[in-house]
């Protein structure tokens, strides 16, 4: 039977990625994105490309009422979500007290609140069939406090916390949830957050991983059932190193790299 999968942030980076992830092994789509146009052009790749059915949604996950939008055309459908991948996310790099507060709470409703009510929504479903897949992209920024992006980095951690929470209260239910935490990963991101002038960026851009080498390693993860995926082997060496650093020292690295 062939499965369905949700796909929040589908139009570019790694949502586009993991799409293709999931159109190559034949899953069915629903896409969602800001921008209509750009996400009915993805569909059309993907279709033509997999043979797939791709259903796309222009909704913006900053409005608190997107969610439930989303829900009810899934339902008025009568579309069954198997694969729920929360995806959408942003950044913003400076000082705390300088940054937009506008920009930053539209940060934490589509990192956090709008995960974690699509989550509320579509859990319920999967857990009344014993089947369904949850993915929730964190980052490895999730491990560590980031000055000049403190609101970002604590969006991560509250992603990873919450998903690996839920990983364990659904455990033997049929239902898994994976955290992807990738590292720096060349996309959009950083000119949106306005840090593509910071030392992390400029020194590590060529060395960035790919938004598809990122998305082949957590959908593998995602399938295998693993509650944390850690895409590239320097990423998984640094988090592991975070252990066993001083949390001061740690902080004070982070703030070295972030500054322009």
């Amino acid at each position: 039977m062939t499965k369905i999968a949700l796909i929040t942030g589908a139009s570019t980076g790694i949502g586009y990625a993991l799409s293709k992830c999931f159109a190559a092994d034949h899953h069915n789509l629903v896409l969602v994105a800001r921008q209509e146009q750009k996400l009915k052009q993805v569909a059309e790749e993907l279709q033509g490309q997999f043979d797939v059915s791709v259903k796309v949604i222009a909704a913006d996950l900053a409005r608190p009422e997107s969610p439930q939008k989303i829900a009810e055309e899934i339902r008025r459908e009568s579309l069954r979500i198997d694969y729920l991948v929360n995806n959408a996310g942003f950044g913003l790099g400076g000082k705390f007290a300088e940054t937009d507060l506008t920009v930053e709470l539209e940060m934490m409703q589509v990192n956090m609140v709008a995960l974690v009510h699509l989550t509320k929504l579509f859990l319920p479903e999967m857990l009344a069939h014993g089947a369904g897949k949850i993915l929730n992209v964190a980052s490895t920024a999730a491990f560590q406090p980031g000055p000049l992006m403190a609101v970002y980095y604590a969006t991560k951690a509250f992603v990873l916390s919450f998903t690996e929470a839920i990983a364990n209260e659904l455990s033997g239910t049929g239902v898994t949830v994976t955290a992807l935490c990738p590292g720096p990963t060349r996309s959009e991101f950083q000119q949106r957050a306005h840090i593509q002038n910071t030392r992390l960026v400029k020194a590590k851009l060529l060395g960035f991983m790919t938004a598809e080498a990122v998305a082949r390693i957590g959908y593998r993860g995602f399938m295998q059932g693993k509650r944390l995926v850690i895409p590239g082997l320097m990423n998984t060496i640094g988090v592991q190193s975070l252990r066993l650093a001083p949390r001061r020292v740690v902080t004070q690295v982070v703030r070295r790299l972030q500054e322009s």
